[in-house]
């Protein structure tokens, strides 16, 4: 079984919504991996994932409302055998953590490596269908490449 973990700062929104949209996806097409997420800071250590992530996941069939934030740990470098990074600087920070096997989501589905933006950074909860919208497209192109075995 594959592993992934995907990782944002505070682990509240984007990488939950990246762990929910995965976890949707394997289950649909029934293939054997697994989907984590975490946090670089424990700023929300224990906290669900934030309204409007689990709002906007449930407008798309998603339920992200049981996840509860962590931060990355030393033990998951030797767990996962994919890490991914939601933005520029959480790719940084896993590789100063000395995690080896990190890529950034942006990376996938045609994005050419842009980061995930943060949601709150748009007005209202346009910002968070938005980055649904990413995530979704990215997370599908890298679970497909995870079963093929190209990652």
């Amino acid at each position: 079984m594959k592993r992934i973990l995907f990782v944002c700062l505070g682990n509240i929104c984007r990488s939950p919504l990246a762990e929910g949209i995965a976890a949707h996806h394997i289950a649909q097409k029934q293939l054997d991996i697994s989907v984590d997420s975490a946090g670089t800071s424990s700023w929300h250590q224990g906290e669900p994932p934030c309204s409007n992530s689990i709002k906007v996941a449930h407008m798309h069939g998603i339920d992200i409302s049981s996840q509860v934030s962590r931060p990355v740990t030393d033990e998951d470098k030797n767990r996962f055998d994919c890490v991914v990074a939601l933005d520029g600087q959480n790719l940084s920070d896993l590789e100063s953590k000395g995690f080896q096997n990190v890529c950034l989501l942006g990376d996938f589905g045609g994005y050419n490596g842009a980061d995930v933006p943060d949601p709150y950074y748009f007005p209202g909860f346009e910002g968070f269908e938005k980055v649904f919208e990413m995530i979704e497209r990215s997370v599908h192109d890298l679970i497909e490449k995870v079963n093929n075995g190209s990652i």
